[in-house]
């Protein structure tokens, strides 16, 4: 009889006593159940897929790229085909290749599709609908959501912010809900950098469809004015929300096997650290790589895999 993963975790559990396995150690159960999989942000490659370096990466060998670096699912980013939205012919060929090679596509990543917590309403309602079609091509793709910004105008209050935001948001939400698909939000700068702030515009929204995309790095309020939020304070308040987790990575040091620090900033993220403020809100989906920095991207990529690995191998145990 066939026994389908999930099945075959309660088979298992269930008769455990009888054929010894509730005596397995935690490391051989976890190489069935890693608690965290790997998938691979676009953004990790921008710079070959703009052409800055070489050699230049086309959108549709972003699968292909991803499964030759021992990675199964993929985050796209839809300014690398961004007139492609309503192209089925295209979009059928990105689809094709990565099931062809067994990549998973998990998400679309969308900017510049103006700011859904605009104060105009008239604006505000052209940046929902302009949002439309990329949850068609998330929904085509096979993937479960698109990721979006909460932002308005920094010039008007706190509360102001949260409010049309959460309008903008609910409004899109319920449009990719009739298409089962998710809209989750980054924090991205300026407010939606603030995890509390965040966390309000979710809860306002309070659509089980609507959540979060913590981002380990995005907590520049104001980079002009060195403004940042606390980063392990904001994923701790965004987690809840979370319906995929962005591993933002820059350089590293070998003497320091689980941090990873910017260089231009002189901020750093203990992935040991954040990686426990993960696994203790309950998440066990995918993190996805989004490798920033001055290394070669292809290497920058190789090197977030594997701190990635290392902290897993950490916390594996503890955690399963």
């Amino acid at each position: 009889m066939a026994i389908s993963s999930i099945g075959r975790r309660h088979f298992l559990a269930g008769s455990g006593a009888a054929l010894g396995v509730a005596a397995l150690p935690a490391v051989t159960r976890a190489a069935e159940e890693p608690v965290y999989k790997i998938s691979l942000a676009q953004w990790s490659l921008n710079r070959k897929l703009f052409g800055r370096e070489k050699p230049k990466l086309d959108n549709l060998d972003f699968a292909a790229t991803s499964k030759a670096l021992g990675i199964d699912a993929v985050e796209y980013v839809n300014q690398f085909f961004f007139d492609k939205a309503n192209d089925k012919k295209y979009l059928g060929e990105m689809k094709k290749r990565a099931a062809d090679l067994g990549v998973k596509s998990l998400l679309i990543m969308i900017d510049r599709e103006g700011n859904l917590g605009d104060p105009q309403n008239g604006r505000r309602t052209k940046a929902v609908e302009n949002h439309y079609k990329w949850v068609e091509a998330a929904k085509f793709l096979g993937c479960h959501s698109i990721r979006v910004n909460a932002r308005s105008d920094g010039k008007l209050s706190y509360d102001e912010q949260l409010k049309l935001a959460a309008d903008g948001l609910r409004r899109l939400t319920e449009f990719g809900a009739k298409r089962e698909i998710n809209v989750i939000v980054e924090n991205h700068g300026g407010l939606s950098s603030n995890g509390a702030w965040l966390a309000g515009v979710l809860k306002a929204v309070g659509h089980e469809r609507c959540g979060s995309l913590p981002d380990f790095g995005n907590f520049a309020i104001n980079r002009g004015k060195n403004e940042w939020y606390d980063r392990y304070k904001g994923v701790k308040e965004l987690m809840p929300f979370a319906k995929a987790v962005s591993a933002k990575a820059y350089e590293f040091d070998p003497k320091r096997p689980y941090v990873t620090h910017d260089g231009r900033t002189g901020k750093e993220t203990d992935y040991l650290k954040m990686m426990r403020i993960v696994l203790d809100a309950g998440y066990r989906g995918w993190v996805g790589i989004e490798a920033e920095g001055g290394l070669e991207q292809i290497d920058g990529v190789k090197k977030t895999k594997a701190l990635l690995e290392r902290v897993r191998d950490k916390l594996q145990a503890e955690y399963s």
